[in-house]
């Protein structure tokens, strides 16, 4: 099965990724693209779920509670964080859209620990890592300082010509300064039409892929480094969803890449 996930071109969907299509345990994603007046309806069951309303504006309803008017970005290249919000178990969820909106959905297998809350954008950590042509700006919607049971969720804006994720590291190996951990890359491209690459590989090369993604396309990270890099000319977005058997981010380095570092 291949890491990458094409964006759906017709209807709603964008991407649907569970943990069964995926083959591990732990992340579920999915992305949903909507009209005026459109509206995305599900229910969390076991999972939490981290709505980001990366354009447009929508109103939400979770059980009994409404949220209006979340959102506004005109593009996920904005240099603004997202409106997003914390939606515990066991909850009926409506999404509708006042005007054209994307929104996506990073979900991980919970108990119902935490309560549904609005994560606000003046609240989010934003960052800026690299330097030189590895520069990228990053903005963390989820991270382990704030309550959830297994999820994290960050976002990263790459410049044209730079690299991300990079050097390459890793987290799927437990102990050692590394947790255990899923995750998803949801791709989006300034201009739309550009594309960028993605390896995902292991040490031993028992898993080596590279790819090349375009606007909307997701890739799948099980194990192993997973860096990215964007074309001159094109700007690279990325929405990432974590989750593993430990709520913490952290990660090793490729030792052969490491250098770079010192």
């Amino acid at each position: 099965m291949s890491l990458l996930v094409k964006a759906r071109r017709d209807g709603s969907t964008l991407v649907d990724i569970t943990p069964e299509s995926a083959g591990w345990g732990h992340v579920g994603f999915r992305a949903v693209r909507l009209t005026q007046g459109q509206a995305d309806h599900f229910e969390t069951g076991r999972t939490e779920v981290c709505l980001t309303v990366l354009t447009g504006r929508v109103n939400v309803q979770v059980g009994g509670e409404r949220f209006e008017g979340l959102g506004g970005r005109s593009s996920v290249f904005d240099e603004s964080s997202p409106h997003a919000l914390y939606i515990t178990t066991h909850q009926a969820v409506s999404v509708t859209a006042l005007g054209d909106a994307e929104v996506a959905y990073s979900s991980a297998p919970a108990q119902g620990l935490y309560p549904t809350r609005l994560i606000d954008p003046s609240t989010m950590k934003r960052s800026v890592r690299g330097q030189g042509a590895n520069t990228r700006y990053v903005c963390d919607i989820l991270p382990e300082t704030e309550p959830a049971e297994g999820l994290l969720v960050v976002e990263v804006v790459t410049p044209a010509g730079h690299s991300s994720s990079y050097p390459p590291h890793k987290h799927d190996t437990a102990g050692e300064g590394e947790t255990v951990l899923e995750e998803t890359y949801y791709h989006r491209l300034d201009p739309a039409q550009g594309f960028a690459f993605q390896r995902v590989y292991t040490d031993d090369r028992s898993l080596d892929e590279a790819m090349a993604v375009e606007d909307h396309d997701t890739v799948m990270v099980p194990r192993g480094y997973h860096p990215t890099v964007a074309p001159f000319g094109y700007r690279l977005y990325y929405l990432n969803t974590m989750a593993g058997p430990q709520r913490k981010w952290a990660f090793k380095n490729d030792p052969a890449h490491e250098w770079m570092l010192r």
